[in-house]
């Protein structure tokens, strides 16, 4: 069977990307706990001091690694969460998450659990539908850490107890603003994710649109590009997509994870 493309425009340049190839990570928490300032880092390498509320932020980043496309779409949450039928579907599309709180606010803390506890309850609920483990890959991020110890109000221990006998999932202390812990961050997360590791924001070669051509199998070869190099660039027009589409990934994925396990039953027997 043919296997299905993405067909991504960004600028003059066209790029076709494998459906399984293609992501999402879902950024999660309170308000003001600091997710779109790590989603910056992890797009620009930005920090933005000035506080601005998010409604809903996409993006999206396409990946040229050793010659195979990739595309990761990011979902930047509200914190206030208005429409729970939104945020469930959020979750029931994220393949990778990440759960921010700040570590000098209990109450956020609090919120990560509760939301932790979500994401298992909908994520096993999908895949009772296609009779297969959950693996959830995911990360539990303590932000502000460059912040005194005397307005810690999350310990360490208690945070990591989250995280506590699931290999899938990791805590990590950062600071989007001092760019602390946070390459690693990403890089533990695909990796648990089974993701390129090229994808971290440290690993791969950062092109903005007008390069695009570079992400042409034909130009790899003219320029004779080392097997190990990648490269990355945020797509300047990426929309969110809509319920509908969200609804025929949801239950393309099923498809795909219900047919690799077919096959799977197939190579052990």
């Amino acid at each position: 069977t043919r296997a299905m493309m993405k067909t991504l425009s960004s600028g003059n340049c066209t790029f076709s990307v494998p459906a399984k190839n293609s992501y999402r990570m879902v950024v999660l928490g309170a308000s003001r706990v600091g997710k779109s300032s790590i989603v910056s880092r992890f797009l620009n390498g930005r920090f933005e001091d000035q506080y601005t509320p998010t409604i809903e932020d996409f993006h999206r980043k396409v990946y040229n690694i050793r010659g195979d496309m990739y595309q990761l779409d990011i979902l930047d949450t509200s914190g206030n969460h208005p429409f729970p039928a939104m945020r469930r579907l959020s979750i029931l599309t994220g393949d990778v998450f990440i759960l921010v709180f700040s570590l000098d606010n209990r109450e956020s803390f609090d919120e990560v659990k509760r939301l932790q506890k979500q994401i298992l309850e909908v994520k096993s609920c999908l895949k009772n539908k296609t009779k297969e483990a959950a693996e959830l890959p995911m990360v539990i991020c303590g932000n502000k850490n460059d912040h005194s110890e005397l307005c810690r109000q999350v310990p360490t221990t208690e945070a990591e107890l989250l995280v506590s006998g699931d290999e899938n999932c990791a805590y990590f202390e950062v600071s989007a603003k001092k760019n602390t812990n946070v390459d690693e961050m990403f890089y533990v997360l695909f990796s648990m994710a089974k993701l390129p590791h090229e994808m971290s924001p440290a690993l791969h070669r950062k092109i903005s649109v007008q390069y695009g051509d570079a992400f042409h199998p034909r130009p790899f070869c003219m320029r004779r590009i080392k097997e190990a190099d990648a490269y990355g660039m945020v797509s300047p027009f990426a929309r969110r997509p809509s319920v509908n589409s969200d609804l025929k990934y949801i239950k393309a994925k099923v498809l795909r994870e219900g047919q690799a396990r077919e096959r799977d039953k197939c190579t052990i027997q």
